[in-house]
């Protein structure tokens, strides 16, 4: 893990270097790069494989007071970190919020983005997404005092296995739960970030229905992957984001809740390492 310094601050990093095809992955809200551990462990061997901890209230370093904290900002974010390292053909993936960015990059045509993969993702209407959302969107109302001593109550195993939190996000991830509310818990700059973020998220209800409307433009290919019992994002939108794309299909995945990357780390980096493999539509097959 290292940092790069951006124009919110510094955010850290992990980047496996290496000269393979480039892939991107972004996390969701309150967590962290450690999201996709296992994924970038087995992609790693043939790709080069970047996960930034965005500034969603689990990050090391609070970022400048005047970052713009809402989901369009930290997409921006994103597309300036692309253009710093200057990775070109990227395959940019993204799981629970982190997919919710993909989106918004995808409808902006970013031209650094060769291919996208949404993983159990919000989608039209559903966001906040879930218990989970819905309790995270009244915790954003919270000062951030108050907001550090409702996240000191995540300490708790039983608490963070609640429907509220994490519970119906993973099977098997607690340990990288755990981590996750730490910093909020420690750290005040931590806690006014996170509460900026949130309210400056759900402040704009409609904004991924409006995604979903430019998401037909995006003429790469597209795999929509989604957890097949998932309670927190429904089955139905995967689907639907995979008809709306030109070249999207849908995977569902058994076994596994909203977070596939900790619940099904190895089905999902043979998916992405296959997608990468395949020819766009009308190429040829090298």
């Amino acid at each position: 893990m290292t940092g790069i310094e951006l124009s919110t601050g510094t955010i850290a990093l992990q980047d496996t270097g290496g000269d393979g095809p480039p892939v991107v992955l972004l996390h969701g809200m309150l967590m962290d790069a450690s999201l996709w551990d296992a994924v970038v462990t087995d992609l790693s061997a043939d790709h080069r494989c970047v996960a930034p901890t965005l500034p969603f209230g689990a990050h090391l370093h609070p970022v400048h007071a005047d970052a713009d904290l809402s989901l369009p900002g930290i997409a921006s974010l994103v597309a300036e970190l692309l253009e710093r390292l200057d990775l070109q053909q990227v395959t940019l993936v993204g799981n629970d919020t982190g997919g919710a960015l993909v989106q918004l990059l995808m409808g902006e045509g970013n031209p650094r983005v060769d291919r996208a993969v949404l993983v159990s993702c919000e989608a039209f209407d559903n966001f906040p997404p879930g218990l989970t959302g819905k309790t995270l969107a009244l915790a954003g109302r919270l000062p951030p005092r108050l907001f550090g001593l409702f996240m000191q109550q995540m300490r708790l195993r039983a608490l963070r296995r609640l429907p509220i939190a994490f519970g119906w996000l993973t099977r098997r991830g607690d340990a990288a739960t755990a981590r996750w509310v730490r910093p909020a818990m420690g750290q005040q700059g931590i806690r006014r970030d996170a509460v900026r973020m949130l309210r400056a998220a759900f402040t704009d209800r409609q904004l991924l229905l409006r995604a979903a409307e430019s998401l037909p433009s995006f003429d790469r290919p597209a795999l929509v992957v989604w957890a097949d019992g998932d309670r927190v994002m429904p089955v139905e939108h995967g689907r639907r984001l995979a008809r709306l794309l030109p070249q999207g299909r849908l995977v569902e995945v058994p076994d596994s809740r909203t977070l596939i990357p900790l619940d099904q780390p190895a089905e999902l980096a043979g998916l992405i390492r296959a997608f990468v493999r395949e020819p766009a539509r009308g190429e040829e097959v090298r």
